[in-house]
């Protein structure tokens, strides 16, 4: 084999290996932090399906709930919004903080079930 067809090999077997790494992080997501102006920490990566698959959840309104006055509203999903539309920045009377609502729901969550990752940086990769 002549250089100019190890060289085109190397090339085409590099351009495969990129684009089989490019698209199998192409379900990798990430939650949206986009709102905080100075983020402590990197978005943590959320699969959204491969999530809800593995943790048996088949209702929406499971992570994406509706509030009023106090009491979550059964069978009403807010999976159309981003959480900062009812959580500001900071708490506002008892509707907690976006930081601390993403937290209670997810983590709450995780510690409640005794599953899925509780610690800083098994959610927010560095």
């Amino acid at each position: 084999m002549n250089k100019c067809a190890v060289y085109m090999l190397s090339a085409l077997l590099l351009t495969v290996f990129i684009l089989v790494t490019a698209y199998s992080q192409d379900d990798m997501m990430f939650v949206d932090n986009s709102v905080f102006s100075k983020p402590e920490r990197t978005a943590a990566v959320f699969e959204h399906d491969a999530h809800n698959e593995m943790a048996a959840i088949e209702a929406c309104d499971e992570c994406h709930h509706i509030y009023e006055e106090g009491i979550r509203i059964e069978d009403e999903s807010s999976e159309d919004q981003m959480c900062s539309e009812c959580h500001d920045i900071e708490a506002t009377g008892r509707v907690p903080g976006l930081m601390k609502a993403f937290h209670l729901n997810c983590k709450g969550c995780h510690l409640g079930r005794k599953k899925g990752p509780i610690m800083c940086g098994e959610c927010h990769p560095r």
